[in-house]
């Protein structure tokens, strides 16, 4: 593994924000399910919870309901409203950090296409920002998405990626990779997912994935450390000078 793998109290502190903004999103999703059930239950159904259209449909829809039923749902939306009003304002905060400059890395990861404010602050202050890697293989190792062969005799089995280190980031590093193909279809990395995966096929999606993970993880690394942006990769704005300033 790279150097570095304690982190200080002060980098612990900088975790918290994207942290309680992850716990936050699962809380809003919990809730939105509990109001969608309570509905379902009673044959109703409402596709977005939230915003005009549901003030709209409750405002017709709330009388119709038994008072119980009409209570418990006015208490769930109203933890539902405050969940959604926390995690605007630390959604906006991260914007504020990445604008800020403070650390250079989370401003150059945000000017790639298909990367935010929200992931780039998770991949510095959970990977990037602390640990320093001597290699792509301690990279891919600390995210868990290096192979693990299996070999037997004359048997050899791929049982797929070791999932130890960072799962948070690993995670992560999965929905980049498919939020990366479709915003950044131009790329080498994305061409090579498209030669390697020609047609759907049931069992090769998962570990080809995998591996597209772990090389724009190595990508973005370099792109870091070295100033070698993505090939083939588009910039949300060509000034990166100002970013590494």
């Amino acid at each position: 593994m790279g150097s570095g793998t304690h982190s200080t109290p002060e980098q612990e502190d900088d975790r918290r924000l994207h942290r309680e903004l992850e716990r936050l999103r699962k809380e809003h999703a919990a809730h939105t399910n509990r109001i969608r059930s309570l509905l379902v239950l009673h044959n109703l159904r409402v596709r977005y919870v939230g915003g005009r259209i549901w003030t709209h449909w409750w405002t017709r829809q709330r009388e119709l309901l038994a008072p119980g039923l009409r209570a418990e749902l006015e208490r769930e939306y109203e933890r539902l409203a405050l969940v959604r009003q926390q995690i605007r304002l630390l959604e906006v905060q991260q914007d504020r950090q990445v604008r800020s400059g403070a650390h250079p890395g989370m401003a150059l990861l945000a000017q790639l296409a298909g990367i935010g404010a929200g992931s780039a602050c998770t991949l510095v202050r959970e990977l990037f920002g602390w640990r320093q890697f001597r290699n792509r293989r301690e990279l891919a190792g600390c995210l868990g998405l290096t192979p693990t062969p299996y070999a037997s005799g004359t048997s050899e089995v791929e049982l797929g990626i070791s999932k130890a280190g960072n799962w948070r980031c690993r995670w992560l590093m999965v929905e980049l990779a498919w939020s990366w193909l479709r915003l950044q279809p131009g790329s080498q990395l994305s061409r090579w997912f498209n030669q390697r995966l020609p047609a759907p096929a049931s069992g090769c999606g998962v570990s080809v994935s995998s591996a597209l993970a772990r090389r724009l993880a190595i990508a973005l690394w370099r792109y870091l450390e070295h100033g070698e942006i993505p090939a083939g990769a588009i910039l949300k704005s060509r000034d990166v000078n100002n970013a590494r300033a």
